[in-house]
């Protein structure tokens, strides 16, 4: 066997893995589209019921943990939103702002007035200005 009938082979054999490989990837991305379809319809089957089931369309006795679990969730997502809206106020309140500020940043408040950056930016110009 020659050379280049060996190489023909592997370049074969190479080929031949890689549709293969090209294959099983194009199934699994199919399969994973499906499971999210299937996740998608789950979940909206799981909606129309608990509508059906609050609008006392069907009986909720089946299905009675997993409403009380429902909605269970939905008051601690309806707390959570409160709880963001209030630290929403605090922070746009501005004297709170300017509170947390001062206590952040207490050498801001020794500077010195409104017109000077501060004694340690004028010792800095003075040092600067020397070399100059």
């Amino acid at each position: 066997m020659t050379v280049l009938d060996t190489l023909a082979k592997q370049a074969g054999r190479l080929a031949t893995d890689v549709q293969t490989s090209l294959r099983r990837a194009r199934v699994e991305g199919e399969r994973r589209l499906l499971q999210r379809q299937h996740r998608s319809a789950l979940e909206d089957l799981g909606e129309r019921a608990y509508e059906l089931v609050r609008a006392g369309q069907i009986p909720e006795g089946p299905l009675a943990p997993e409403i009380s679990a429902v909605e269970s969730k939905l008051m601690e997502i309806e707390a959570k939103v409160a709880e963001i809206e209030a630290l929403r106020a605090e922070e746009e309140s501005p004297d709170e702002r300017d509170a947390a500020a001062r206590k952040a940043f207490p050498m801001a408040d020794d500077a010195g007035g409104e017109g000077s950056p501060g004694p340690g930016w004028e010792a800095a110009d003075r040092f600067f200005s020397k070399g100059s």
